[in-house]
């Protein structure tokens, strides 16, 4: 199954248009064979059509097998979504799959051959997906857990060196192109998952790993309250990132470099 997913990837040519050509060719002998030499010669035929190039839409079908239809996630509440999601981070997502900072055995075996360049097509044709987002789940964990999730997404906490999540991510949390994600929209399993795997080591970005420092810091309650307090919230503005953050990064991050930072991170 996943070699099938895997040949997806791979531009090729169009299968009925190849097999119209291969046909017209059996024709053509034929028909040389069975013409009397006296028939007089037929009129010029029109150029052969050129056999397009499958589109980057069929060739993702192996992603949205797992991402859902054109992306848009899925209800089993671990893929994420990845239409519309800020080309820069989509395509660092894929470059750390395909290089190791990232691991899922079936991603990396999708991509492993695959080259820079291809990668970003594909991450810029998901990015120009404009889809709506479905309404959120109703929350699922207490209302003081809620709170405390709420609390650590908008304001973080300067005592653990913690930033608030708005910080980076925008104060609407749908990103900042062109390489900062959203963080609505997501499953919270999803969102427990990689907040666990950037904790653990299992996740890893381009350095200085940013994320991986914060993770750090969280402890397993604060996961779970910012997870489900995250996949509780409506996602505003049809989910489109920001052009720019208000204010300079608290942190130095790799993958990013395009977006200022505070003075004192720089340092």
């Amino acid at each position: 199954m996943i070699d099938c997913l895997r040949g997806l990837l791979r531009p090729v040519f169009s299968a009925p248009g190849a097999a119209a050509l291969v046909a017209l060719a059996l024709t053509a002998g034929a028909a040389a064979q069975t013409v009397p030499a006296s028939t007089p010669p037929a009129a010029p035929a029109a150029p052969a059509a050129t056999v397009p190039v499958s589109s980057m839409s069929s060739r993702v079908l192996a992603c949205t097998a797992c991402h859902g239809k054109e992306g848009r996630a899925t209800p089993d509440g671990y893929f994420p979504r990845i239409a519309g999601k800020p080309a820069g981070y989509l395509a660092n997502q894929l470059l750390n799959f395909r290089d190791g900072r990232r691991s899922y055995p079936q991603m990396t075996y999708l991509i492993e051959h695959l080259t820079d360049d291809y990668l970003r097509e594909m991450a810029e044709h998901f990015a120009a997906l404009d889809l709506p987002y479905p309404p959120p789940p109703a929350p699922q964990a207490p209302a003081a857990v809620l709170e405390q999730g709420r609390k650590l997404v908008q304001g973080g906490d300067v005592a653990r060196n913690i930033p608030a999540c708005v910080a980076c991510h925008g104060a609407a949390m749908t990103g900042v192109t062109p390489s900062i994600p959203g963080l609505l929209g997501l499953p919270r399993d999803y969102l427990n998952s990689q907040l666990g795997a950037w904790k653990t080591g299992q996740r890893g970005a381009h350095l200085p790993d940013c994320m991986a420092d914060i993770a750090r810091q969280l402890t397993p309650d604060d996961v779970s309250a910012v997870s489900a307090w995250l996949a509780a919230q409506p996602v505003a503005a049809g989910g489109k990132p920001a052009r720019t953050l208000p204010a300079a990064m608290p942190a130095r991050c790799g993958g990013v470099a395009e977006v200022p930072v505070a003075a004192a991170a720089a340092r």
